[in-house]
C-alpha cells in the first residue's frame, strides 16, 4: 500500500519536501507509532524534536479537545484571549534572565526566529547580524541566510538578505576553538561590519542540524560580555534544544549566562504548531504597533496545548525521567563505541545525544548513518541523521519513554548497528 501512496505523493507534491522514510503513519501514542499495515514502530524522531511528552499525551489532547469545544479561532490581535495572556507569563517566568521579559507568539520556528530579528534591529537600530558555520535557523530567505549550510537547503534559490556574518563554531569544545571564534568574531569588526552596526548574535545553545554540538560554557560567556561591551543583543535559539530536550527547561540554563531573546517551538505544543519569542521587556516593546503578530499566531489550540505541556512537565518529573534515559543511552553508546571504532564520538546535553559516524580512513561517513537509519527503520526503530557531514544520528525520544520500551529500541539499535557493520566489513 505505500508503494501506492509514493507514487501519488510523487505525482501531487514537489520533490522539494525531502522524506525521510515511506512509512506513512495511522495512529500513534506515547513512543510508539503504528503504520497503516498496522506495523509498530518505536519513534526516537519525534517529528524533530517535536514530542518530547510523546504523542497524543492525555493531559495535551484533552486541553486541544476542551479548547476546541469552545473556540477555534478569532486571531488574538482582534479578538485576544486570557490564555494567550497567562502563557507568555508562564514563560516569562521560566526563561533564563532575571529581568523583566515579555512573549509574543507565532507558529512555526523560522517565524519566531524570523521576529526575533525584527525586534533586535528595532531595538538597536542596526542592521547587521551574526550566526554561525553549522547553524540550522530556519528555511525562510531570513531564515537561509542565517543558516550556516548549503545543501540541501540555500540551492537554487538565489540571493538571500543581506548584512548577515558568519564566525567559526567551535564544535570540537576546547579553549583553542573557543579562542578562534572569538578572534573571527573580532575579524568581522575589522573587516567586514563595525560591531556598532550589529544587532544581533543569534546562536543555538546545542547546534541541531549542525550535529548537535553543545555551544562550550566559555564561548557563551565570552559572547555574552562582548555583547554587553558593543550593545548587540544575544539571540538564544532554543528552537529544537529547549523545552526539556537539554535535561532543565531550556539549554541556557546550563550556561550560567542569559540571552537578550529566546526563540522557543518545537516540543512547546506537544504536537501543535506554536512557537514564540520571550524576550527583555524593553527589547520586545521596541516594535510598534502592527509590527509582530499573523492571523494564526498563538492560535488558541496550540496554546493550550502548551499550557499543558507545561503542566506535564511540572507534575510528572518529566526532566528527571528524561536525564534517567539520557544516562542509560550514554552508558549503552559508550559500550558500542568500545566495539565499534566507526563510531567516533557520542556527544551532546542531557538527552540531547548523537552518535557520529567516520570510515576506515577516519572521513565523515554519511553513508553509515544513513545505513543503520534504513536497518533500525526495518526492525522498527525511527531515527533521524544530521551533522554538516550528515554522519551522525540524533536521538530525540520522548522524555517520558517507558524504560521497557527505551531498552526495547537500544536492543534494537544495537542489532542494526552489529548487521550495518558487518556488512561494511565483509563489503
Amino acid at each position: 500500500m505505500s508503494v501506492a501512496w509514493n507514487e501519488r505523493k510523487d505525482a501531487a507534491c514537489p520533490r522539494g519536501v525531502g522524506i525521510a522514510t515511506d512509512v506513512y503513519a495511522s495512529h500513534a501514542q506515547g513512543t510508539e507509532l503504528f503504520d497503516e499495515n498496522g506495523k509498530r514502530y518505536i519513534d526516537f524522531a519525534g517529528g524533530i524534536g517535536v514530542l518530547n511528552v510523546g504523542h497524543r499525551h492525555p493531559r495535551v489532547e484533552a486541553a486541544v479537545v476542551d479548547q476546541a469545544r469552545r473556540f477555534m479561532h478569532s486571531c488574538y490581535q482582534v479578538l485576544p484571549y486570557k490564555e494567550y495572556i497567562t502563557l507568555a507569563e508562564r514563560l516569562n517566568a521560566m526563561v533564563p534572565g532575571d529581568f523583566p521579559k515579555k512573549t509574543v507568539f507565532f507558529t512555526t520556528g523560522v517565524e519566531a526566529v524570523e521576529n526575533a530579528i525584527k525586534i533586535a534591529r528595532a531595538a538597536t537600530g542596526r542592521p547587521a547580524i551574526i550566526s554561525f558555520n553549522g547553524a540550522f535557523h530556519g528555511r525562510t530567505m531570513m531564515g537561509l541566510a542565517l543558516t550556516g549550510k548549503v545543501a540541501p537547503y540555500k540551492i537554487g534559490f538565489g540571493s538571500l538578505p543581506g548584512d548577515v556574518y558568519r564566525a567559526p563554531f567551535p564544535a570540537d569544545g576546547t579553549g583553542a576553538a573557543v579562542a578562534d571564534t572569538m578572534a573571527a568574531i573580532q575579524d568581522l569588526f575589522r573587516y567586514d561590519v563595525e560591531a556598532s552596526r550589529v544587532a544581533a548574535i543569534i546562536i543555538e545553545p546545542v547546534q541541531g542540524e549542525g550535529g548537535f554540538y553543545p555551544a562550550p560554557v566559555s564561548l557563551m560567556r565570552q559572547l555574552r560580555a562582548l555583547c554587553d561591551a558593543h550593545g548587540i543583543l544575544l539571540i538564544a535559539d532554543e528552537i529544537q534544544c529547549g523545552v526539556g530536550r537539554t535535561g532543565t527547561m531550556f539549554a541556557m540554563e546550563h550556561f550560567g549566562v542569559a540571552a537578550d531573546i529566546t526563540t522557543v517551538a518545537k516540543s512547546l505544543a506537544g504536537g501543535m504548531p506554536l512557537s514564540g519569542v520571550v524576550g527583555r521587556a524593553s527589547v520586545m516593546d521596541a516594535p510598534a504597533p502592527g509590527g509582530l503578530g499573523s492571523t494564526y499566531a498563538g492560535a488558541p489550540l496550540a496554546i493550550a496545548a502548551a499550557h499543558a505541556v507545561l503542566d506535564v512537565f511540572e507534575k510528572e518529573a518529566l526532566l528527571e525521567h528524561g536525564n534517567l534515559l539520557a544516562r542509560t543511552m550514554r552508558q549503552r553508546l559508550a559500550r558500542a563505541q568500545e566495539r565499534h571504532t566507526e563510531i567516533t564520538d557520542v556527544r551532546g546535553l542531557g538527552p540531547m545525544i548523537a552518535m557520529e559516524f567516520s570510515d576506515e580512513h577516519g572521513k565523515p561517513s554519511a553513508a553509515l548513518a544513513q545505513a543503520l537509519r534504513m536497518e533500525a527503520l526495518d526492525a522498527g526503530l525511527i531515527l533521524l541523521t544530521c551533522g554538516s557531514y550528515g554522519n551522525a544520528i540524533r536521538f530525540l525520544f520522548p522524555l517520558n519513554t517507558p524504560v521497557g520500551i527505551f531498552n526495547e529500541a537500544l536492543d534494537i539499535l544495537d542489532t542494526a548497528l552489529a548487521n550495518v557493520l558487518r556488512r561494511e566489513h565483509t563489503a
